[in-house]
């Protein structure tokens, strides 16, 4: 995947929460920067201020300190050029999984016959062909989880942001939604960063996984993933470079194996 440009700077951000209790810095120092059709994940500890960095970059968090640059452009409040997928799918219940994708384009006021000919792409793209009038009650999470990723693309965003996406589904399903996303990326080419407690998932995934440090929030190390764009799930888990970065990402993070 060609990688031309930056997609996004994040120079010297630090955050800090203030409440009645105290003060909180979430984000100490860090340091970030992606190109575009890179996939980034972002391992971590619970609370380590790993979705607090990913609401810096969609202009939901401002810096306390440092800058974040989004495609060119310095990231004062929230932004309309990003894709956000969340742990859940918070699909409206009483809308079909068309109805349920297209809210994007509604809310964004978009053409609605090009929204519809994208979603009708996407639904093909993420398995959904036969399911579109189906409501949320009548799918899978799996399903429900594509549903959410088919309406964060629908405008195109050049940046996908994602929330430990999986964290609610069984195992068997995760690995299908990793295969799923490895191949919707390598079609698309958009720029993902993904946040995740599962440090297969962030090799499997990765162009470069970002491994950080308890709260406050540093960044330990970042490792390059030398593996092809298009990965299958098994061979990919038996490749050395997937034991040596997985090996390596475990002992920053004090994880004696499992995910």
């Amino acid at each position: 995947m060609t990688q031309t440009s930056a997609a996004l700077e994040i120079t010297d951000v630090s955050i800090t929460f203030a409440s009645k209790r105290g003060t909180v810095t979430a984000l100490d120092g860090v340091d970030l920067n992606v190109q575009a059709g890179e996939f980034i994940t972002i391992a971590g500890p619970s609370g380590c201020g790993k979705s607090t960095l990913l609401k810096a970059v969609a202009g939901l968090t401002l810096p306390s300190s440092g800058r974040v640059r989004l495609n060119g452009e310095d990231v004062t409040g929230p932004r309309q050029d990003i894709g956000y997928v969340f742990q859940r799918a918070a699909l409206l219940e009483w809308r079909s999984v068309r109805g349920n994708i297209l809210l994007q384009a509604e809310m964004r006021g978009m053409d609605m016959k090009k929204a519809n000919a994208r979603a009708d792409e996407l639904i093909e793209m993420t398995g959904l062909t036969g399911f579109e009038k189906a409501l949320p009650h009548e799918l899978s999470g799996g399903m429900q989880q594509r549903v959410s990723l088919c309406r964060a693309l629908l405008h195109e965003p050049r940046v996908l942001l994602m929330d430990e996406p999986f964290g609610a589904l069984d195992a068997l399903t995760r690995e299908k939604m990793n295969v799923e996303l490895n191949r919707i990326w390598s079609q698309t080419g958009t720029t993902v960063l993904l946040v995740t407690h599962s440090v297969a998932e962030a090799v499997y995934l990765a162009s470069r996984v970002v491994v950080m440090s308890p709260r406050p929030g540093r960044i330990l190390e970042e490792h390059t993933v030398d593996l092809p764009a298009e990965r299958g799930y098994a061979e990919v888990l038996a490749t050395p470079e997937f034991t040596r970065i997985s090996t390596r990402v475990r002992e920053l993070l004090g994880s004696p194996g499992g995910d």
